[in-house]
């Protein structure tokens, strides 16, 4: 028996979300991740895999910055399309974890926002 466009949809993630930061922002982003221990890992209910789907998402950002100026590419908002689940486990990621290893208070403020506003949208 093969699964149904609405099984595959869902197994997905559902719909997906574009989400718009600084390049500097994603990468320390991407750095809280792989910081996370795995006891920390299991606390947030994810498995190895789920933290590498996550991470593949920020890498994912590696490819339009590369067209991008080096001088002009830390501040630069690259586009990232996230499945809604995804968006919701990074929700409460950034808002457990980011600040213990988040560089400034601007950075999470400028993460959490950008997922807020990404998972309205899809909402609203």
């Amino acid at each position: 028996m093969t699964r149904g466009p609405l099984r595959k949809w869902r197994e997905r993630g559902s719909r997906r979300v574009r989400i718009a930061l600084p390049f500097d922002d994603i990468m320390e982003f991407a750095l809280a991740l792989l910081s996370v221990p795995p006891e920390e890992l299991e606390a947030l209910g994810w498995s190895f895999a789920d933290r590498k789907r996550l991470l593949d998402h920020f890498l994912r950002s590696g490819k339009a910055a590369q067209r991008i100026a080096p001088d002009r590419l830390g501040a630069m908002p690259i586009e990232l399309r996230l499945p809604q689940r995804d968006v919701d486990r990074l929700q409460h990621f950034a808002r457990r974890e980011l600040p213990k290893a988040a560089s400034s208070a601007g950075v999470i403020d400028r993460v959490l926002a950008a997922l807020d506003r990404a998972s309205h949208r899809q909402r609203g």
